[in-house]
């Protein structure tokens, strides 16, 4: 079976490939809000209904959460999984969109035509690059070069409550030769990549507690305890003045990359000066003896992704809160222990409360890092197709982000994970204004293209 035509037939079905994706796109499939339920459940339809225009035997299973989307199409050769996620962050806040999130629209930038909307690159963009290949490869050819089993979730961006539970229950239905995973990006937006080790995650969400009821600051300042005084002094404690974070016995279980990591590393010639530009910055704030590549692919962290409490509305009152709240989220790399950490964590932070104050705490997600082995073969088969698609040779690279599932295949299934993503370092994830470069979409759906034929050599 040639890709030549395959290939040919994904450059040709561009623009009903973008259409498709816009559908989905436009669905606000937000997990985190429970208001958006229904939503999350029309997007979980819709990829059933695409699947299925594919041959696939698919259906939307129901879990605890948002469901999860299992399909299966039969061919020779080997057996291989994809993951994706169809459900995306919030947009807020809608103030500083320049569109509404959840209208697609395709835009001219100066780096060329990007795709603007929530979800474009994390990760329904992404997920659809590797769909738009099979439905390319069917077109052409009235069959898969391989046995593909479609695993989609939509709890990835609310922790995956659902997600060991299903994949434990279900191991023998999603067990493959591999997994590959489509949710990461291009080195510095410009070279293809394999990513061979993710951060963990550990969140945690906090509310402190001083006066039973919100004060009047005249009556009671300076007399009654505020509790965003308080969260201040907790936020602030958790950093020393190097850089490092100073809860007891976070750092058990991070060691040194290897010399010839080191070396792997440095010979990508990672600008970090222009990697701050694009943001608008030009210092960097984490560990001060680490290199900005150490800091964001092997060094842990705690980051304040939300802060409030008291009168944030327009205008101005004059009131001391009664609760005070944050968000706080750590990423660990290496053999960190989240729950030891979570644990040692709320521990510091009762230990500088005053008296009058109290703290209740919510546990979001807790995972391990991961980090893959590249013996197998299909690595390097995957790496000199990406090599071929991109004309530029495809690094092995470490990944930044969290992506859990990727330690479960290896965990549960006992399957390796091959993460490969099409993203850009400007795609605003998370944020308002995302994008997804319209050579991201297309180029990746001609890499898995590739990708599809030189794993089934």
């Amino acid at each position: 079976m040639t890709i030549e035509s395959v290939l040919a037939r994904v450059d040709s079905d561009l623009p009903q490939a973008l259409e498709r994706l816009f559908a989905l796109l436009r669905i606000p499939s937000i997990s985190t809000d429970s208001a958006y339920k229904q939503h999350c459940d029309a997007a979980a339809d819709w990829l059933v209904r695409d699947l299925q225009s594919l041959g696939a035997t698919v259906d939307k299973r129901p879990t605890p959460g948002h469901p999860m989307v299992v399909g299966h199409i039969d061919g020779p050769g080997p057996h291989f999984l994809f993951y994706g996620h169809y459900d995306v962050q919030p947009a807020d806040p809608l103030a500083l969109w320049d569109n509404d999130p959840f209208d697609p629209r395709i835009e001219d930038s100066p780096n060329g035509q990007v795709i603007r909307g929530r979800g474009t690159a994390d990760d329904k963009g992404q997920l659809m690059t590797f769909v738009e290949a099979c439905r390319a490869w069917i077109a052409e050819h009235g069959r898969l070069p391989c046995k593909i089993t479609f695993f989609l979730e939509g709890e990835e961006e609310s922790g995956s409550p659902s997600l060991v539970p299903f994949m434990k229950e279900n191991a023998e239905e999603l067990r493959s030769d591999l997994a590959l995973i489509c949710d990461t990006a291009m080195f510095e937006s410009k070279t293809p990549a394999i990513v061979t080790s993710l951060r963990g995650m550990l969140q945690e969400e906090l509310k402190v507690v001083g006066p039973d009821k919100d004060l009047h600051s005249g009556y009671y300042g300076g007399v009654a305890m505020n509790p965003i005084r308080v969260l201040s002094r907790v936020i602030a404690a958790l950093h020393d003045d190097t850089g490092r974070v100073t809860i007891p016995g976070f750092y058990e279980g991070v060691t040194d990359i290897s010399p010839q990591l080191r070396s792997q590393w440095e010979a990508l010639n990672f600008d970090h000066n222009q990697f701050l530009a694009d943001v608008d910055l030009s210092i960097p704030a984490g560990e001060q003896d680490r290199t900005p590549l150490e800091m964001t692919w092997s060094r842990p962290t705690c980051e304040v992704n939300g802060i409030w409490g008291g009168y944030t509305a327009e205008g101005f009152k004059t009131v001391l809160p009664s609760e005070a709240h944050a968000k706080i989220s750590f990423r660990l790399v290496g053999d960190q222990d989240p729950e030891a950490i979570r644990a040692s964590f709320r521990q510091m932070v009762q230990t500088l409360l005053p008296a009058d104050c109290s703290v209740t705490f919510t546990a979001h997600g807790a995972d391990k890092a991961c980090v893959i082995d590249t013996s197998d073969a299909h690595f390097e088969r995957a790496r000199v197709a990406l090599s071929d698609e991109w004309n530029v040779p495809a690094a092995y690279i470490g990944g930044g982000g969290s992506i859990p599932i990727a330690g479960h295949f290896q965990n549960i299934l006992g399957t390796t994970p091959l993460l490969i993503g099409f993203g850009k370092d400007d795609d605003a994830l998370h944020s308002p204004n995302e994008k997804y470069d319209v050579e991201s979409f297309h180029k990746g759906t001609r890499s898995w293209v590739r990708i599809l034929a030189a794993l089934t050599q």
